[in-house]
């Protein structure tokens, strides 16, 4: 991994367009669940939302180039995306890790329906402390609500 992780840094700008794409491909691979329409939906509200306006941590690598990025509001996990060509590779936890270096507690949701998530942030040690049967936005996705003291 050392030989594809340069560093960590802030967001810029000109990052959103490569991170949208990031986003994408890990939902698509993901997110299987999600109806087409809802997808389309998310989409839009990532793309000209969501990326333009909040701030992120980026894994970059020897060129610049994002590989995964995380948002946070407080204490709480917003959106913790990997590039699919490099799940596995230890980037997710470089993440979480640098999440923990700040915050002795965290939080997060995550789609019931993301096994291969929900197992990821119960090897980080999170553990499940709620269930809701409706995403934020009130679509039939239910999240299960974890802290990782």
């Amino acid at each position: 991994m050392k030989s594809i992780v340069k560093c960590i840094r802030p967001s810029t700008p000109s990052d959103a367009p490569r991170l949208y794409e990031i986003w994408r491909g890990a939902v698509e691979a993901t997110h299987h669940f999600l109806s087409a329409e809802h997808l389309e939906l998310i989409a839009f509200q990532v793309k000209h939302q969501y990326l333009p306006e909040a701030g992120f941590q980026v894994v970059v690598d020897a060129s610049d180039r994002p590989l995964a990025f995380m948002g946070m509001t407080g204490f709480t996990i917003d959106s913790l995306f990997v590039d699919p060509a490099f799940h596995g590779k230890g980037i997710g936890r470089l993440l979480i890790e640098l999440a923990r270096r700040s915050h002795h507690t965290l939080y997060l949701d995550v789609n019931e329906q993301n096994p291969g998530a929900r197992t990821f942030y119960e090897r980080m040690g999170f553990r499940i402390v709620g269930r809701s049967e409706f995403d934020g936005e009130g679509r039939p996705y239910p999240l299960l609500h974890l802290r990782l003291n």
